[in-house]
């Protein structure tokens, strides 16, 4: 009976190991994700963002270069200059994204009179790496980009730093770093609060998971995390950041939402500690706020930058 007890404690034992393997590999190993629509750069007129994304195709962009912040991989950045500019954004990817998907945003910046810098987290694109970090080692990286912008176009530089989705995430999550004076302000679209808070979403919504077994496997997950990337999902926190800044933020959130869900963007505003403006924009899915609403999207953040950007 004992031998019988202990046999089925490790087969649990094994199964559960072997779930929280596969589900690494799915949410944390670069590749090809069956629950991620398919995106083409192909460009159609009937895309109401077709003018930004052509403008970005035919525009000369110059290529940056970093070591990551643990100087294991190189990481590759877009460069795009506006005359005549001391404003630079930072704009971040999202989930599987790379630079070249964040080119009508490059457009935007530019429109507002801002030099862009678009790199490629870790392991996405052109940039070297093993594992997606989902913004946690990634904000270090940005703290050295932000430091090589400062370094090639002067001290007198103002920085704002732009997220998107997961790249929302790493700005938040950048914003409780100890920074130059020169970073000015962020703006965050469609963030979550916490890489466990989110790891554990997807494995709800994707696998209608229940909390049992979701709450072991997603324990198990955070500690193959731990050993493979460097950190537990809970210490991936864009709430604990947020408590320690100070700087300006813009909140921008879908309400149809349900990859990062809205009620997400709540948690997010509360917890900053600087000056804030909230937009959940109406009927708008995961990281659509802008092609849903691009006059308004253009507007409402330049309205916010010009407070705090001069």
């Amino acid at each position: 009976m004992w031998l019988s007890l202990s046999a089925v404690t490790l087969l649990v034992f094994v199964i559960f190991i072997g779930a929280g393997c596969y589900f690494f590999k799915m949410a944390c190993v670069p590749g090809p994700k069956s629950f991620l629509s398919s995106s083409s750069n192909k460009l159609k007129k009937s895309d109401p963002l077709y003018k930004e994304k052509l403008w970005f195709k035919k525009i000369n962009k110059q290529k940056w270069y970093i070591n990551s912040a643990d100087n294991r991989y190189q990481l590759d950045a877009n460069y795009i200059p506006k005359s005549g500019s001391n404003k630079t954004v930072i704009v971040l990817p999202g989930y599987m994204d790379t630079k070249e998907d964040m080119g009508e945003y490059d457009a935007l910046f530019h429109e507002l009179g801002y030099n862009t810098l678009t790199p490629d987290p870790r392991s996405q694109g052109k940039s070297e790496g093993k594992y997606i970090g989902y913004g946690w080692p990634e904000k270090d990286d940005i703290k050295k980009w932000i430091d090589l912008v400062l370094e090639k176009n002067g001290a007198k530089q103002q920085i704002v730093v732009y997220g998107l989705s997961m790249g929302a995430a790493t700005a938040m999550m950048v914003s409780g770093l100890k920074l130059p004076h020169q970073v000015r302000a962020f703006i965050e679209d469609c963030g979550y609060t916490s890489v466990k808070d989110e790891i554990e979403h997807e494995a709800q919504v994707l696998y209608n998971m229940p909390a049992f077994p979701r709450f072991p496997l997603v324990e198990i997950l955070s500690g193959i995390n731990r050993i493979k990337v460097g950190y537990f999902m809970n210490d991936g926190s864009s709430v604990n950041q947020l408590h320690k800044n100070q700087r300006p933020m813009l909140f921008i959130h879908g309400d149809r939402d349900t990859f990062v869900p809205t009620k997400m963007v709540y948690t997010n505003y509360s917890a900053t500690r600087g000056p804030k403006k909230l937009w959940v924009t109406p009927n708008s899915k995961h990281a659509k706020s802008f092609a849903d609403h691009p006059k308004l999207y253009r507007q409402k953040i330049g309205d916010f930058l010009s407070r705090y950007v001069k």
